[in-house]
């Protein structure tokens, strides 16, 4: 009898302890997450007053959430009216560059919970025929956002389109303009491998980047391809100045955003008056893609798309020579201008 007893509270003992266990491991994801959860700064500067009533991460989430549901028909106008989110015009853009790192951009600033991002390229500013359907279309292809919060949108072909400037100009003059930029080469070399993998899907064939980027005729760099004119950043940047002051822009590295891309965010973050969010444990290595991946909270994780980093082909390191010896006085224009200097070749 007094071994079924002890057996019996051993039993009791043992659930109690495992209880107790399950709820302590629940604090502690529960206190994890808290870190992410206090109530956000305001946002400073010229992107509006102080609000009264700072919104937790929590109900962000919670908004992206709603928005979701939005989108697919499940949540209703008065929800959303509810919970006072509303459609605004990007008070920033990442206006390019292509192959840049534009999307890698987008989705580590909107890690920062007073940034919401618009998940599609719109390309208003760049589409005559969407351009034409007006600022009110632009504005209701803006994700939802409390009042105080940032959105930004992107796209890069922004940067190369000669109307662009004026027409972003037009909406909002003192709009703040992001540009990422890498080694020109390296970003030609990126464009090309990325139109040879769509020529690839369909079972087209495509020349080698050799022949395209070197003019047959003289054997000089051939400035009419678009992977090599979109690399004179400088070219397209004057454009961009006749509208807006250099103060308006921020470079980004974008080579340094693969390998080191905690500082490069912090400093957007400076840019665009945004309180100190973003930080490393947002930020984590994956060995298995080659580079970084987010953490928004201790249970969502996200990476790039695996199109992402894709192998680059093998080059003529004569051609290469050639390209980097063309785009350097070009580079160091970009330089004096913008007053950020690279280590490019």
């Amino acid at each position: 009898m007094l071994f079924k007893q002890q057996a019996l509270l051993r039993q009791k003992l043992f659930v109690l302890g495992s209880l107790a266990i399950g709820s302590l491991l629940y604090l502690v994801a529960r206190v994890g997450s808290l870190d992410r959860l206090q109530p956000l700064c305001p946002i400073d500067g010229r992107f509006g007053p102080r609000s009264q009533d700072e919104i937790p991460l929590r109900a962000m989430q919670f908004k992206r959430g709603l928005l979701h549901e939005f989108r697919k028909g499940n949540a209703t106008k008065e929800q959303i009216r509810l919970h006072n989110l509303v459609q605004q015009l990007p008070k920033a853009i990442i206006i390019g560059v292509r192959k840049g790192g534009t999307r890698a951009l987008l989705e580590m600033l909107n890690l920062h919970p007073a940034v919401v991002k618009a998940s599609q390229e719109i390309h208003f500013f760049d589409n005559d025929e969407n351009y034409a359907k007006g600022i009110e279309w632009y504005r209701k292809k803006m994700p939802f956002s409390y009042p105080h919060q940032i959105t930004i949108e992107k796209s890069p072909a922004y940067f190369i389109t000669e109307e662009v400037p004026e027409r972003i100009y037009k909406m909002n003059s003192s709009i703040k303009l992001l540009i990422i930029v890498r080694e020109p080469t390296t970003r030609a070399i990126s464009d090309y491998t990325q139109v040879l993998e769509g020529k690839e899907r369909k079972n087209k064939t495509y020349y080698k980047f050799e022949k395209l980027a070197i003019d047959p005729n003289t054997c000089e760099v051939n400035t009419k391809y678009k992977a090599v004119r979109t690399s004179i950043y400088t070219k397209h940047l004057e454009r961009w100045l006749k509208y807006f002051p250099i103060e308006q822009f921020h470079i980004v590295d974008g080579d340094r955003l693969i390998t080191e891309p905690l500082p490069e965010l912090q400093l957007v973050e400076k840019f665009l008056n945004l309180p100190p969010r973003i930080s490393q444990y947002n930020l984590y290595f994956n060995a298995t893609r080659g580079f970084y991946c987010l953490r928004f909270n201790i249970v969502f994780n996200k990476c790039l798309a695996g199109s992402k980093g894709r192998i680059h082909p093998e080059v003529d390191t004569s051609v290469i020579t050639k390209l980097r010896k063309f785009f350097h006085p070009f580079n160091q224009k970009f330089y004096q201008i913008t007053g950020r200097t690279f280590k490019w070749p």
